[in-house]
Order: structure tokens, then sequence, then C-alpha cells
């Protein structure tokens, strides 16, 4: 693994040459490695106790025989489904791992649930036999909201329905000390992994919160482990393009602070398409802070080179035996066009540990260009509390805030701060405010279903190809726990299009596990959840429109891109 072979920088090589070599004199991989956190800031707080990751892969190694031991046991008794809890880096690797790597056959398969939408709870509520399933609760901080919920519904579920002590069929993995380390002991717990406290959820992808997933379908967490460990040893010689992280980190870092390039748009083939997400959140929580940011674009789908804007950086990723004539066409044409383009091919699927810990690197030697701490996320808890503080006004008057809109039609409403008398006035009013590198995110606080993003994937596209913009899209609550934090950390060139939709069907929300009294529901929960973030933005001075869609989320959808087409 060195510079990636397909990579074409134009007439932005020198500059990046001129960012290695400063990395090199600075001797940050050097400092990385010896955990000096003066590479990154003055002070030691969420620097210093956030390296643990450059150790994962051998301190993970002697746990195999446990993970593959309980693995062994849950196939033996007849589990056919694992079902993961959690929130950010406590369920993207994970969900890398369940779509990519190859599951061994008698294994259960895997499930991520990380949306509140009480139509997503309820589907795969009533898609798994809960007598046949085991349940991951997966939370660093032992405390968030979304997955001690979710915890809860499906705790009093158990109970309810199936035969046998219900802690039996769970499983923990937290920090010690944690909230859940408490409620496993509580609750009788089948199993709790405490992981080294000093790796952040985003960096996390080698530590417990992704090997006893990917290690309970079967898959070969050794291979990943030995992945993960090569790319660590071929990413701690001196920074130079030989350094594949440090290559790639300094590329970054140099392009967006210095070159305008900060819409890093990664390409992936099929196969490895579900990486997208992960490395999404890992360098938008990682960059978008103190003014600056490097925005991710994944899962945006391909188009012409000439809808690309010259703040573009292109990152393909493929495996070595997969054929992708039309990526490759259109890459052609962007280094043409004098695009820098970056092309990483992988061996295996397993290679994406090593993978993982190249990005790792890279996003934390880029913090280092943009001049910030890649370890902390000042923003994120702007939307909680906005969010924690809707839900008590819930508990006080029995509704949540109220926002009038600015006009409807049929059973579209918009909320806007303009004053046009119509939804698609409205629409207009507030894209005409964009500008060239501004880029586009849609928030869904949506039932995630196939129908529902490739509805969303059009307006995706529609926007970008007339405003020549990069194109983001988010589930909520989810995208909270990924790019939530550049959304209100960077420079402010968002413009953000919040997507709600009423609630059919609802699920009540225990008050407590194994308890079947509850004074909220999941769609209360996401409504908040909304609110709060829809707040948090306003309050960050961020341009910002608020659609809701009524009670037929695809119906709604449709009129929407006939209003924006």
């Amino acid at each position: 693994m060195i510079r990636p072979e397909g990579t074409s920088l134009g007439a932005y090589e020198p500059a990046v040459m001129s960012a290695l070599s400063d990395l090199r004199e600075k001797r940050a991989v050097e400092r990385m490695l010896e955990g000096d956190h003066t590479l990154w800031g003055p002070e030691p707080d969420e620097i210093a106790n956030r390296l643990g990751w450059l150790k994962s892969p051998e301190t993970i190694r002697p746990e195999l025989p446990r993970l593959a031991k309980l693995a062994d046991e849950l196939k033996a008794e007849g589990t056919e489904h694992v079902l993961l809890l959690g929130m950010g880096g406590s369920s993207l690797a994970p969900e890398v791992f369940g779509k990519t790597l190859p599951r061994k056959e008698g294994y259960p398969d895997l499930t991520v649930l990380d949306s509140t939408d009480p139509e997503a709870v309820l589907r795969v509520a009533g898609r798994l036999d809960l007598a046949k399933t085991v349940f991951i609760v997966s939370t660093k901080s032992g405390g968030t909201v979304e997955t001690f919920s979710l915890f809860k519904f499906f705790y009093e579920r158990v109970r309810a329905e199936v035969e046998g002590e219900p802690g039996s069929r769970f499983i923990a993995i937290t920090d010690p000390g944690s909230g859940l380390q408490e409620t496993a002991e509580r609750y009788a717990f089948r199993e709790t992994f405490l992981n080294d406290p000093d790796i952040g959820g985003r960096y996390s992808a080698l530590s417990f919160f992704g090997t006893v997933p990917a290690a309970l379908i079967g898959a070969d967490v050794g291979k990943l482990l030995d992945s993960g460990a090569a790319a660590l040893r071929e990413c701690s010689t001196p920074a130079s393009e030989t350094n594949p992280g440090a290559f790639l980190g300094g590329a970054m870092g140099e392009l967006a602070a210095h070159q305008g390039r900060d819409k890093l748009t990664f390409l992936a083939s099929p196969a490895l398409e579900p990486f997208g997400p992960w490395v999404e959140q890992l360098i938008a929580e990682s960059t978008g802070k103190d003014g600056v940011g490097i925005l991710p674009v994944a899962e945006e789908p391909e188009g012409p080179a000439e809808v690309y804007g010259e703040d573009r950086v292109f990152v393909k990723l493929a495996l070595r035996e997969e054929e992708t004539p039309g990526t490759d066409a259109l890459l052609r044409e962007l280094r043409e066009a004098g695009h820098p383009v970056v092309e990483i091919l992988l061996d295996s699927e397993h290679d994406l540990g090593g993978e993982m810990m190249r990005w790792e690197v890279a996003t934390a030697l880029a913090g280092e260009r943009l001049g910030i701490n890649p370890f902390d996320q000042p923003n994120v808890e702007s939307a909680k509390v906005q969010a924690r503080s809707m839900l008590a006004a819930y508990q006080e008057e029995g509704a949540l805030p109220q926002l009038q809109p600015t006009a409807t039609d049929g059973q579209l409403a918009v909320f806007s701060e303009g004053d046009a008398p119509d939804v698609e006035g409205a629409l207009k009013e507030f894209f005409a405010r964009a500008q060239a590198g501004d880029y586009v995110a849609l928030q869904a606080y949506l039932p995630p279903n196939e129908a529902t993003t490739e509805r969303l994937q059009g307006i995706r596209v529609g926007l970008r190809d007339r405003l020549r913009l990069a194109t983001t899209l988010g589930y909520g609550p989810r995208f909270l726990h990924s790019t939530g934090q550049l959304h209100k950390g960077d420079g402010g060139s968002g413009l953000f299009v919040q997507l709600t939709a009423d609630h059919p069907e609802d699920a009540d929300i225990p008050d407590e596990a194994g308890s079947s009294h509850s004074s909220v529901t999941f769609g209360v929960l996401i409504d908040a959840q909304a609110l709060g973030d829809r707040q948090a933005l306003l309050d960050n001075d961020r341009r910002f429109v608020r659609v809701h869609l009524g009670g037929d989320v695809e119906g709604g959808l449709d009129r929407l891109a006939q209003m924006l087409d």
C-alpha cells in the first residue's frame, strides 16, 4: 500500500508535495504515534486520551478466542439474527462489515438499527424472529438516547414474547464505568465488552465496536486485524508519498485548506459502497469545526463531468477484481478537466481493515493541516440540548412546539425565512441564496427504505445538476452522529433542507426496560430531534428550510421533485 496507483493531482502536485514536506519537518507521523497532543493543540484534553485506535489491532488480537467462542455458542443455539442497536461510530463500522464481509454458513445475519423513526423500528421488530435474535446494545458513552430507547423497546418485546430471561439475549459494548455497563449488570446481559476508553467512536472500527458484530456473523476478524496492522506499519514512516496515510492526509488537508478543494467525493463500487457512510462520519465529524472542514460526499450518483464544481476531489474505491467502466470513463474526463483524482483498489473485502486504518491516519493528519483538533466534536451537543428542550416541553404541555408554515400546497408545508406566498416560490427563494462552493444537505427525518431513498437520490441529482453544487443525503437522526458536527461547525457553506412527515403508526418507548408504561413515543422523539437540529442550525446562522411531507412520504417527495425540477 503506497501512494494510490491511479492518483492524479495535476496542477496541485507541487502544493501537496510541499504539504508533505511540512508534515515531515514537523515529525507529524512520529508525534502522532508518540501521543504528542501538541501536534493538534496546546491542551491535551480530547487528544492525548483519543489515540488508542493506533493500538487496536494489537489490543483486540488476544480477544479473538473470546469472540470466536461467543460466535460459536450463538450458532450452536440456532441464533439466526443479530440486531445491533447503536448510532454513529457504534453502528457504521458494523454496517460496513455486515454488508461487505463474507458470512460463514450457519452463522446469523446482522441488522443495524440506527433510526428512531417508528415505521423503521416496527418494520425491524416485525421482520425478525425475536426468539432467534441476539441484540447488541452499543454505545461508547453508555447513555445515547436513541440507543437506550431502542434497547428499552426491544427488551420489553423480548420479555413479553420470548421464554427465558430476556437479559440473556443482550450483549453490551461500551466504555468502562458507563451507564450501559451498569444497565448490563442490572439486567443480567449475556456478555459485556468494555472497550478502550481512549478510542473515540468514529475511530473505533477495529476495536470491540466493530469486531464483536463482525465476529458474530462468522467473519474472519483476524484477517481484518492483520490488514489494519499492516496498514499501520506502512503509515508509521515519516510523511512522504510512500506513506499511504500521510500522503492521503497531506493531500486532503492541503487541497481543502489552501486550494479550495474541500468536497471529497467518493465513487465507491457496488461491493464497497457501504464504506461511504463510515468514512463520511470519520471525515465530517473530525474536520468540520472552527469554521473549516472537509465535506465528504458519499453515495452521490455519478453524473457527467461538467456538473462538478472546482471545489471537488474524487476518490474511487473498488475491489481490484471489479469492473467499473462507467466510473473509469468519468475519472478520465475529470482528470482532463483538472480535478484531483485518487484511485484505491483493494485485493479483498478483508483489506477494509487496512483501508479504515489508512483513512483514520489520514484524517488525523489532515486535522493538523486544517489547524483543528480531529478528535473532539464541539457542536454535536447543541442539537441534543435543543432536542431535550423540545421533549421537556412535550412532557409539560402534552405536545411539541408547533411551527407555523410559510406556505402550503396540498399535503406539503414549507417553513422558511422568506415571504414567498406559495411552496414552489419559497423553495426557489431559498435556493436563490446558493453560491459557488456551497453544498446542499438533504436531512431526511423519514422512514429509511428503498423507495424513499430512490426518490431522495433523484431530488439530490436534480439539485446538483441544476445548481452545480455538491450534495449530501442523510437520514435523521442517524446523520446527527455523523455529518451533524460539520453542519454546525464548518464555514457556513451549507444549504439545509429538512424533510419531515407524519407518523401513521407510532411505537411506545417504555419508561424503563421491562416496563409497559410509556410517556413518550418514537414519533415524538424523532420529531423533537428534528426540531432540535433545526434550532441548532438557525442558532449557527445556517441557511435552512423545512418541508413537511404529510402522511404520504412517497407522494410528497414526488410532488417536491416536480417543484424543484
